[in-house]
């Protein structure tokens, strides 16, 4: 009676278990065509998989039972040693198997490339020729999305919306850390970088509300980093942009740079207006006055330096120090990078004891960067931001040098 209530009260538990799993299928019940072929690979795969694993597991219980030691019927051959025939089988099934595999990955990869625009709405319509697909410009704040509509002079935080079938061109990247953007509805994921664009090309088929988020940990409030994807008939689009339009504020670079400081659980948020060439500032990492650009400087490498007058351009070239000393508690290096104190106990690893102003005793020097002679290999003196490696300590008795003496190398290419 005992066993029969255990597991009675196992089986009435089985309901409670599977709701306290939160699976969310949406995976494998997609709603936009290329997390279908996705989900297609997936399952492709693992039916490929599966039809080696399934004999495997299934022949070795077979052989286990039938060559227990009470089984005194099986045929003991202790002689035996060799089958052709059973080599044959054990090598050429997974050999073909996993011919087919590299074959589907083969084709997927190309057909699925993020990069690649889309040739088709779902499996039996093509993309018509007149159609223009949507472009979005996505951005990964600290902790929030914002998102760009250039053909419409809107912006949003936390809310992105899409009509039904049609081709949604994504470009992404990141203000400070490294996201992943990701709608499993819509698409895979793609990771979102500063000073670098992504691509994603990807398509709604259903009318719905559906979940984004960052599927890359990147700080405290990673956890709420989350927004709603409308996919919206085309009135319901047009309607929505209207109403963006009119609730909406002005974003310039003031309205930026305000949002772009770390914050959590942030609501949504309209603009109606976005001032112009904001999204490229953020994307070359000069969207705060007196920085600059990415591209302006890749410019000024490609043409060979900008010689001596070019120290002038070494605080416009400090990307990854921009917040230190404002206390927004970003994820950007701390001690000795940007001068913020170090979060943990310790010491910094590779600073010898040095204390978070640099100073070990007297005469003590701050920890040098040679990246020119690092493992014997010339990187051209290049310097990706912070200060410069070879400036002196800034000990309360040291005097400041001559500006003319430590031009960053970086940029001083001259003859």
């Amino acid at each position: 009676m005992a066993n029969l209530y255990r597991h009675a009260c196992r089986i009435l538990m089985l309901p409670l278990l599977a709701g306290l799993a939160g699976c969310n299928m949406v995976v494998m019940s997609p709603s936009g065509d290329i997390a279908a072929q996705q989900r297609d690979l997936i399952l492709v795969s693992t039916f490929l998989m599966l039809l080696i694993i399934i004999p495997v597991i299934v022949l070795t219980l077979y052989f286990a039972w039938h060559y227990r030691r009470a089984n005194t019927q099986a045929v003991y051959d202790p002689e035996w040693h060799h089958s052709t025939r059973l080599e044959v089988v054990i090598w050429s099934a997974p050999l073909a198997i996993i011919i087919a595999l590299g074959a589907v990955t083969w084709i997927s990869t190309h057909k699925l490339d993020p990069y690649r625009p889309i040739d088709r709405l779902d499996a039996e319509r093509a993309v018509p020729a007149d159609v223009k697909p949507l472009t979005v410009e996505v951005v990964a704040l600290d902790w929030k999305w914002l998102f760009f509509y250039p053909d419409y002079g809107i912006a949003t935080v936390n809310e992105l919306a899409a009509p039904v079938d049609v081709p949604i061109n994504f470009k992404i990247t990141a203000s400070s850390v490294m996201n992943s953007f990701y709608i499993p509805a819509l698409a895979g994921q793609i990771y979102a970088m500063p000073g670098m664009q992504t691509r994603l090309h990807a398509v709604i088929n259903a009318p719905g509300e559906f979940e984004g988020f960052s599927a890359n940990y990147s700080g405290a409030g990673f956890s709420h980093m989350r927004f709603k994807f409308h996919g919206l008939d085309q009135a319901g689009f047009d309607g929505w942009v209207s109403k963006v339009k009119q609730q909406g504020t002005m974003l310039n670079r003031d309205a930026y740079l305000k949002l772009e400081k770390p914050s959590e659980r942030e609501p949504v948020r309209y603009y109606g207006g976005v001032e112009n060439g904001l999204y490229e500032a953020v994307l070359n990492m000069c969207a705060q006055p007196g920085k600059m650009c990415m591209n302006e400087m890749m410019h000024v490498d490609m043409m060979g330096g900008g010689g001596e007058e070019s120290e002038a351009n070494r605080e416009r070239l400090q990307y990854d120090n921009r917040h230190a000393g404002t206390g927004d508690g970003t994820n950007s290096a701390t001690f000795p990078a940007t001068g913020q104190p170090a979060r943990g106990q310790g010491a910094p690893e590779g600073t010898t004891g040095q204390d978070a102003e640099g100073q070990s005793g007297s005469g003590a020097q701050p920890m040098q960067h040679d990246m020119q002679n690092m493992n014997g290999h010339d990187m051209d003196g290049h310097q990706m931001g912070g200060e410069n490696p070879q400036a002196p300590a800034s000990d309360s008795g040291s005097s400041t040098p001559d500006k003319g003496s430590i031009a960053p190398e970086q940029l001083n290419n001259s003859k």
